[in-house]
């Protein structure tokens, strides 16, 4: 039986409440909003398949000898609706056009992030653009499962660590099972996704914005959420977005909020990791300890080495140690690249992100009452003790000294 003593224990890909043979192993939400796994011991025969299958206790080695590859989708409308460059729609395109099935997180009618499959072409669209929220994946190992079992080719993307748990659930290679996942950088709690569009478009702050006492009677019907907009203000200075109609707003696709990424607060609070769930700040599958067979990411500094690339619009970067995908990606006018200049602008390659003082704090905020978006706007500033202290930690790792400093105390 599965036992979680320490929260940063769990991941919440839910491969053990899948595997289960008894259905014994439920997922229940947590105060911060994150799901883990609860046991009914009556029914739990001792089969032990949760612990030999849970990704974080049995981690995998990291890939060597990975190739990597800026590429952009030359298809600019798709390339715009993507996050970078696209090149998750090139593969799930292939992957749909030899009779296969895709996965991925996409919003369900209330606005949450969950997994689901498309068979068709048109169903990819609901896959694509970065979802800021870890995703509730269901039943999708077992769907996946299902159509590999009858020879379908499956595209299955995800985080790193729901890419871990669906091979471990599988427990066998399969050659039809195409896995993507990404660079992370860590997954935000959706009960906190939750509290921020019902306080924004359900409660006092968007009454409080919007400009007549008659839009009070109606609420907002939103129509679409982009985490990552390049329309607006390009790829790198991308915006937070809100689409639908309100009362003032008749159009479905009127903008009902937009942002600079820095300045909204949700992302605010996402980028500085006071919200995060905590097995992202001792995340166990950094190094491509996933296996996944591709692992995609912004090519952030890509002015600084190939400025020919540099419209703008995204340019991605893919990571592979599988033949195919690299002949495949060549084929589609990709670039080899060196790691380092991959490395140069991603961290969370190698590294977890570091846990907030202030983590404990905001989560005390809401346990007690207090507004949201202030909890966030109050907790997501720097401190000057802080900042000190990062920007040594930086330094010390830029002369490799820190790990030397850490052994010695060890």
């Amino acid at each position: 039986m599965i036992q979680i003593k320490h929260k940063y224990d769990c991941c919440g890909c839910s491969a053990c409440m899948q595997i289960c043979p008894k259905k014994c192993i439920s997922l229940k939400e947590d105060k911060e909003g994150f799901l883990y796994p609860s046991i009914n011991s009556s029914d739990c025969i001792d089969c032990h398949l949760c612990e030999r299958i849970c990704p974080i206790m049995n981690v995998g080695s990291p890939q060597k000898d990975v190739s990597v590859f800026a590429v952009t989708n030359s298809d600019e409308e798709i390339r715009m609706q993507s996050s970078s460059g696209g090149v998750f729609t090139l593969l799930a395109q292939k992957v749909i056009n030899e009779g296969g099935v895709v996965f991925g997180a996409k919003f369900n009618d209330k606005w949450e992030v969950v997994h689901g499959y498309s068979e068709t072409i048109e169903g990819l669209s609901q896959f694509r653009g970065s979802k800021y929220v870890q995703s509730e994946l269901g039943n999708c190992f077992v769907d996946a499962k299902f159509f590999l079992n009858r020879g379908r080719k499956v595209l299955f993307s995800g985080t790193p660590c729901q890419i871990a748990g669906l091979h471990n659930y599988l427990r066998k290679h399969y050659d039809n099972l195409l896995t993507v996942d990404f660079v992370c950088h860590g997954v935000p709690s959706p009960g906190i996704w939750r509290k921020y569009l019902y306080e924004v478009f359900h409660h006092s702050t968007y009454k409080k914005n919007t400009a007549s006492a008659s839009s009070l009677n109606s609420m907002p019907v939103i129509t679409g959420i982009e985490f990552r907009d390049k329309t607006l203000n390009g790829w790198k200075k991308f915006s937070f977005v809100v689409r639908g109609k309100s009362a003032l707003k008749t159009d479905k696709n009127s903008v009902l909020l937009s942002d600079m990424h820095k300045d909204n607060l949700y992302m605010k609070g996402f980028l500085r990791n006071i919200y995060l769930r905590p097995s992202c700040y001792h995340c166990a599958f950094k190094s491509f300890r996933s296996q996944s067979d591709i692992t995609l990411a912004d090519f952030w500094g890509v002015e600084k080495f190939y400025p020919e690339m540099n419209d703008d619009k995204g340019v991605s970067l893919a990571f592979t140690c599988n033949r195919s995908l690299k002949e495949f990606l060549l084929s589609v006018c990709a670039k080899e690249i060196p790691l380092k200049y991959a490395a140069n602008q991603n961290p969370s390659i190698f590294r977890s992100v570091r846990m907030r003082r202030n983590r404990d704090l905001f989560f005390s905020d809401l346990k007690k009452g207090k507004d949201l978006l202030e909890s966030i706007e109050k907790r997501a500033r720097w401190d000057r003790r802080e900042t000190f202290r990062l920007t040594l930690i930086k330094l010390l790792e830029k002369v490799h000294l820190l790990n030397l400093i850490k052994k010695i105390i060890r």
